[in-house]
């Protein structure tokens, strides 16, 4: 008698009726299945422990605006992309800056603004990091957390991404060395020099 099985097949066999329709023992499919089984098949996990996992893995960050939060559902996701689109001067640029500071500031971790328009204002930047902390070694530090670079096309905003994902990021003086949030204010101004045609300006 010749059988055809796939490996779910086996696995979900009766073993004892099996055994009967093969040479094979009952105990050797039995010990076959266990193998099986602890080498390929994923590991139960219950909601529990996966909604946990989530929390532990995930952040929600404030945009340092509270009806911006709200329309977003508490704020930014880590792990996800956010874009804002608008036309010139409602406010794309200030909610970026609002985000930096306040990653720099309440979470104490660090962020890289990469800025492809040479629009972003440092002096507007220590305001609003100002507003946040008031002594000037907290504004110092959140200042030093947040990795302001300049780029100007599509591939030199590619090479800046690569290098933080093979985890070239420069190593903060306070000592977090965490990257929670990546900014790039504006994609278009790097992408559209290179998709051509006419762009509506902040879409």
């Amino acid at each position: 008698l010749f059988l055809s099985f796939v490996v779910v097949d086996l696995v979900t066999a009766d073993a004892e009726e099996l055994s009967c329709k093969c040479s094979l023992s009952y105990k050797t499919l039995v010990a076959i299945n266990r193998v099986l089984l602890a080498q390929y098949a994923s590991f139960p996990i219950n909601g529990a422990d996966l909604y946990d996992e989530l929390l532990s893995s995930t952040a929600i960050l404030s945009t340092g605006n509270e009806s911006l939060d709200k329309l977003l559902d508490s704020g930014l996701y880590t792990g996800e992309v956010t874009e804002l689109i608008g036309s010139p001067g409602s406010g794309k640029t200030q909610v970026c800056l609002g985000v930096a500071a306040n990653v720099a500031c309440e979470l104490k971790r660090n962020v890289v603004y990469i800025d492809s328009t040479g629009g972003l204002s440092a002096s507007r930047l220590l305001e609003i990091v100002k507003s946040k902390v008031s002594t000037a070694e907290q504004q110092l530090d959140a200042l030093r957390r947040i990795y302001v670079t300049e780029v100007f096309d599509i591939f030199s905003m590619l090479k800046v991404l690569q290098t933080l994902r093979t985890g070239g990021f420069p190593e903060s003086p306070s000592g977090s060395s965490s990257l929670k949030a990546v900014i790039v204010d504006s994609v278009r101004a790097v992408l559209l020099p290179v998709i051509g045609g006419n762009q509506i300006e902040g879409m």
